[in-house]
């Protein structure tokens, strides 16, 4: 399976990219995951923006989903929210058919975050219809540095959690086909 990660984050040293960064050099030689944090360098969204062609960043950022076999976000929050480049990208995807039946789930590297988590999970699973609100996985990781990350992710139970996150993922979405 082909994983798409979305980091919400537009911070260079972001828990959330780190966290996914190490996520993608674990997963299992028949998986293979790309990291995309590129969330600031999409343009705000405008349905006038959808007549012609789309800006190059919301081409590279729709052709990557296209691409992929599922979907694995996961963001900070901000102000108790869904921080607002994320709630952009997605809006770029609600008038898309690569959203609508992609597989997504959602990952977390942080002990707090409840209610941008439930509005998430508001958002996804009414632009998609494959979005798993029972595959989540969460890290307790703000504070720590990149490498402080993937030293715990590295940890043998972290490791183990992290591969049956994917396994549900692969199998739930692989019964669906």
């Amino acid at each position: 399976m082909r994983f798409l990660a979305i980091s919400g984050s537009t911070r260079r040293n972001s828990t959330n990219t780190a966290m996914l960064r190490s996520v993608s050099e674990m997963v299992e030689p028949n998986h293979s995951m790309e990291l995309f944090d590129g969330i600031g360098d999409l343009p705000v969204f405008s349905p006038d923006l959808e007549e012609g062609p789309l800006p190059l960043a919301v081409q590279n950022f729709v052709s990557a989903i296209r691409h992929s076999d599922g979907l694995i976000i996961s963001s900070p929050e901000y102000v108790r929210a869904i921080p607002g480049g994320l709630k952009n990208a997605i809006d770029w995807l609600v008038s898309r058919d690569e959203i609508i039946s992609k597989p997504i789930v959602l990952m977390h590297a942080s002990h707090r975050g409840d209610d941008m988590l439930a509005q998430m999970r508001l958002v996804l699973s009414t632009v998609s219809s494959a979005f798993r609100e029972d595959i989540f996985l969460r890290f307790p990781l703000m504070k720590k540095t990149p490498k402080e990350i993937e030293l715990h992710l590295n940890q043998l139970e972290n490791r183990q959690a992290i591969a049956d996150f994917i396994q549900r993922f692969t199998e739930t979405f692989a019964s669906q086909d």
